[in-house]
């Protein structure tokens, strides 16, 4: 019996000459190999969760068995995990490590299946992922699989959910989407049928939702039920005991789109692709994070906390906020954000005011950033327990961040100083506030450079009035108005200086010369029917008008941390002194009554504001919501096709994307929409940045790239579209316009 050594655990392995394969000869041991060369992909997205084994011992032509319990003579140094169900106890092996994956071949594991959840310590955790089986009827093959998968992809990704493809080595093609937010036991099940069930209604000559193999000939079923906490999935990059040696593949979206030669791949070529491209599926499942702790200690159907099922993907921020915890000892939480989480500590006699004084800071778990904004009551019972209040909230600056030593510069509406973390021992900390405080952005001074707060797009017509209030959502570009004393700066949602751009404005300036504030609104055009116009917009600045919808500073008083209900008393009570001020007044009603009056104006939307909520500029935030009541999409043009007829000799079309990495993912030609001086404009800007090669990630189709000019991906504009298509291309767009306001880093899909 040969054995080999990985690390410091040995594998025994025996019989690697047997063919488990007939028909390709693929022996055992060839079988090992791959699963040891593979490890590293497959291991991420199998980690924590039980694995069930289909077992050929005898290899493919012999009948094969499903093996869940762990056999008594299963190795030690294999670690294992205990389901107690209704009749019985199983105890699960978990896979983690090279040698883990090297057992599974010794024991002619061919299929390894996991369901979508992972263990949180003991139990059964959440699902951390979403995945859709996409099996073939008769009459139908991986085409029709493919434009299934497709459909699922653009369904998903209207609610900003990304679908990860993989053909299953078998019939059909598996879809991965991983989960952001935890759901409810069940729910994972519940999503994937509503989307499942849409998409039949949608396709009812392609697509079947319904168990039953009589309906399904000439159809894809669209199998969501393996959602389902009890059932298991293929996991990707597993072998297959069919026939041939094939195995679950990671694929690429261009291979879906291509579907004519799309093919079921062999182990042998998976490892191949694995060799020159690297996991396909390294968003899909990350590994544990900081915020494990966090969730072990918190059960979600009973806490109104957030719970996400991964770290934020925001790293480098510097927000901070102090929340007032009434739990069994009244105390105050220091959350500051760093690396995609808040790091904690619980102060129980609140922030020190003196610098003589050192006071307690125990430090906590990780929380998520969801938590800048929390505040509510955590039921009795439940780690926590007890009433929460945001009692500060704003930015930070860091001076040092070691493991046992932290200092930073608090920029907050009732703190601010240059405070000092030391760990004294293990949880145990001081916080002091330091002698020598930092003597620039005093507390009064007028900040400049605040990134505007964004909202999340959503539904908000099941929202109460009571808790929300409801503004218009204006055709225009978002700017940060700062008002010192008369002088005035504009700075776009870029943060760039655009003060030039609108000179009718300096007369509000003018009106506020004796106040030093920061507003937060847009600059719209007005049509004939009082209705704003993003065209008209495009042709200068003269005529635009500042719509403010937000106060953040006034008069040596920060507002960030101030609730939007009172910084919205501020703002009316400030326009109702300046005449040329204009403060759109809030919309009656409930959001469904809010977006019905949007829609009879022709207003772009509606944003709703938790009345609670406080200002975090430069975050994307659920304390606002915004729908739309049309469809737009932000583009970058990366070239332009020569016109006919009356446009011969200029542009007809220009070709646009969204960027992807380096370059960018081509979403359609856009012909329609334009002004002469739109053609006129355009002509002239990308004149001068004109190149030999495309700047897409994919060669175009022939007809597109016909007379094509290439151009530096580096202007951004905004188009109106019907819908996007099964291959990714928006269909119909419309040109609405340039967005100097925007850079191209700032383009991505819109749900």
């Amino acid at each position: 019996m040969a054995t080999r050594t990985f690390g410091e655990t040995r594998v025994e392995l025996s019989n690697l000459d047997k063919v488990l394969y007939p028909e390709t000869g693929t022996t055992k041991g060839e079988v090992i190999d791959y699963y040891i060369e593979i490890a590293p992909a497959i291991l991420p997205h199998i980690v924590g969760r039980p694995v069930t084994r289909k077992r050929w011992p005898n290899g493919v032509e012999e009948p094969p068995f499903f093996e869940k319990n762990l056999a008594e003579h299963a190795p030690d140094w294999l670690p294992r995990k205990t389901i107690r169900h209704k009749s019985r106890v199983t105890v699960y092996p978990l896979i983690d490590s090279v040698a883990g994956m090297a057992w599974l071949g010794q024991q002619a594991s061919l299929e390894i299946h996991v369901p979508q959840w992972q263990f949180r310590n003991d139990e059964m955790g959440p699902a951390t992922r979403l995945v859709f089986d996409l099996d073939p009827g008769p009459g139908v093959g991986l085409v029709e699989c493919a434009e299934v998968a497709l459909a699922v992809r653009d369904m998903v990704a209207q609610v900003e959910m990304t679908a990860y493809p993989v053909t299953s080595g078998s019939k059909g093609i598996h879809l991965y989407v991983p989960l952001h937010r935890q759901l409810s036991p069940g729910g994972a099940s519940t999503v994937a049928k509503q989307v499942a069930k849409n998409l039949e209604k949608l396709y009812p000559n392609l697509v079947t939702a319904t168990m039953a193999k009589s309906v399904r000939a000439g159809k894809i079923f669209l199998d969501w039920s393996q959602n389902n906490p009890a059932k298991t999935t293929i996991a990707p990059y597993s072998m297959r005991g069919r026939k041939r040696p094939m195995a679950a593949a990671p694929r690429t979206w261009d291979e879906i789109e291509n579907a004519q030669t799309l093919e079921q791949l062999t182990f042998t070529e998976v490892l191949e692709r694995y060799r020159t491209q690297g996991d396909l599926l390294l968003d899909l499942d990350p590994q544990p994070d900081s915020l494990e702790k966090y969730r072990r200690m918190r059960d979600p159907a009973k806490t109104p906390e957030p719970m996400p099922v991964r770290v934020n993907a925001s790293h480098n921020g510097n927000a901070f906020v102090i929340q007032e915890h009434h739990a069994r000892r009244l105390h105050w939480d220091v959350r500051l954000e760093r690396d995609g989480v808040l790091v904690c500590w619980a102060v129980p006699r609140g922030v020190p005011t003196s610098t003589t004084e050192n006071r307690l800071a125990v430090h906590t778990e990780d929380h998520p950033l969801e938590y800048l904004t929390f505040h509510g009551t955590i039921p009795k019972g439940e780690y926590g327990g007890g009433e929460m209040t945001i009692w500060d909230t704003g930015t930070y600056e860091t001076e040092k961040w070691r493991d046992d030593e932290v200092i930073v510069v608090l920029h907050g509406e009732r703190v601010q100083g240059r405070f000092a973390l030391i760990q004294t021992e293990g949880k145990n900390w001081l916080m002091h506030l330091t002698k020598d405080q930092p003597q620039s952005h005093p507390a009064n001074d007028l900040p400049r450079g605040l990134s505007p707060m964004l909202a999340t797009a959503g539904s908000v017509q099941t929202l109460k009035a009571t808790e929300w209030a409801f503004e218009a959502k204006w055709d225009g570009y978002r700017l940060i108005m700062e008002v010192d004393r008369g002088e005035m700066k504009l700075r776009s949602r870029a943060g760039n200086v655009v003060t030039d751009r609108y000179p009718g404005l300096q007369q509000l300036a003018d009106e506020l010369a004796e106040h030093q504030v920061v507003l937060d609104g847009e600059v719209v055009v007005f049509d004939a029917d009082g209705v704003p116009n993003f065209g008209l917009l495009q042709l200068g600045g003269e005529d635009a008008e500042f719509l403010a919808f937000d106060v953040l500073y006034l008069d040596g008083t920060a507002l960030l941390g101030k609730k939007y209900t009172d910084r919205r008393r501020v703002l009316e009570a400030l326009a109702a002194k300046t005449p040329s001020m204009v403060v759109p007044p809030l919309l009656d009603g409930d959001g469904n009554r809010a977006l019905a009056e949007s829609r009879s104006h022709g207003w772009e939307g509606i944003v709703a504001k938790r009345r609670d909520s406080t200002y975090l500029p430069g975050k994307r935030s659920q304390a606002w919501i915004k729908e739309k009541n049309w469809r737009t999409q932000e583009v970058v043009i990366g070239g332009w096709r020569r016109g006919q007829g009356a446009r011969g000799g200029g542009i007809g079309s220009l070709l646009v994307g969204i960027p992807e990495g380096n370059k960018l993912r081509y979403v359609g030609r856009v012909g329609t929409g334009f002004t002469e001086r739109n053609l006129a404009d355009l002509a002239a800007t990308l004149r001068k940045l004109e190149r030999k090669t495309s700047p897409f990630n994919e060669q175009l189709p022939a007809a597109e790239r016909k007379d094509a000019t290439w151009v530096t991906p580096k202007i951004v504009g905004e188009v109106r579209y019907g819908e996007w298509t099964g291959s990714g291309r928006l269909r119909h767009p419309a040109w609405r316009g340039l967005r100097p306001d925007k850079s191209p880093q700032d383009v991505a899909p819109e749900p």
